[in-house]
């Protein structure tokens, strides 16, 4: 059993910017992202664009075909937010959140897939793993894809990775419900799916992303300003934090960084490890799409004061 006993972030300190109004392999909004905090990168799902026509379809797809297909792109980033890579993701999902799991050398993501199309978007109904790999196009029945069904009858199925303390964080809905599972990441490889931790998700507002670190889940909600009630300056861009051993709601606050922002949209959390040596000294990131389509930019903000 693990002990998910662990510092947790303030919430009330103040975010400075990793890096803001970065350009990504396609225009529209980021839905996430995760650091490989072995090597200093940092890895960006969002929905592929419309117009696209990728090596075995028979022409061009539109966007909301490629959202309704659970069709992502992924770039591969340095930590000043340049460009050193793309894949493209085909029938996986949504993109909601992400993980990065680096291995000797390589760069594992951790996604949902086997898109399923419920409303106008697909969906993922279990998670993969699969290596980062410049240029490939996958989909969910690709090869390279390790794949995962850690709950039966679950969906929406989203994933974060805990690289400080081997942990892989499942969020997922059953019953009508979102719930968070934590499980021992080598476990999980090797296929044994006994959680160590389950939560219930607890009310938010409109759902943009998570990341775990030890004992705690922190969750990010929040709509663009002029949606969902959000205004400027202000927003309405909140940070949630969970124990993740009794889903007990510990903190709540209104996140004031990045409010010159056009368009500003929360999506996606990490947790940053400056020095893997030193997993104690971390930092947990929210990111905001902004700017106008067709080019949307990625912008990343973090925290890290520990209590």
């Amino acid at each position: 059993m693990y002990n998910l006993h662990s510092k947790r972030f303030d919430l009330t300190d103040q975010a400075v910017e990793l890096f803001t109004n970065k350009p990504l392999h396609n225009g529209t909004v980021l839905q996430s992202f995760a650091f490989d905090n072995a090597n200093g990168h940092v890895y960006v799902v969002q929905l592929m664009a419309g117009g696209q026509q990728l090596p075995g379809e028979t022409a061009p797809v539109s966007g909301s075909g490629r959202d309704g297909n659970g069709d992502l792109t992924l770039t591969k980033l340095d930590l000043s937010g340049n460009i050193l890579g793309h894949m493209f993701l085909k029938g996986f999902g949504h993109g909601v959140q992400i993980g990065v799991e680096p291995a000797d050398g390589t760069a594992y993501l951790w996604t949902e897939t086997d898109a399923v199309k419920e409303g106008s978007s697909g969906w993922g109904t279990q998670i993969a793993r699969f290596p980062f790999e410049n240029g490939k196009v996958l989909t969910s029945s690709s090869p390279e894809l390790e794949k995962h069904r850690l709950i039966e009858g679950a969906d929406r199925t989203t994933v974060n990775i805990d690289q400080a303390n081997g942990l892989l964080t499942m969020r997922y809905r059953i019953d009508g419900a979102f719930r968070f599972a934590v499980y021992s990441l080598e476990d999980v490889k090797r296929g044994a799916y006994t959680p160590i931790a389950d939560v219930a998700q607890p009310t938010v507002g409109t759902f943009q992303g998570f990341a775990s670190y030890g004992g705690y889940l922190y969750l990010l909600e929040g709509n663009a300003y002029g949606s969902g009630g959000s205004t400027a300056p202000a927003g309405n861009t909140y940070i949630t934090s969970v124990d993740l051993n009794t889903g007990e709601v510990m903190d709540k606050q209104l996140m004031s960084a990045g409010t010159t922002l056009t368009f500003r949209e929360p999506e996606g959390m990490a947790v940053r490890i400056p020095n893997m040596k030193h997993p104690q000294k971390a930092e947990l990131s929210f990111g905001f799409a902004s700017d106008f389509t067709p080019n949307r930019l990625a912008n990343i903000f973090t925290l890290d004061r520990l209590l």
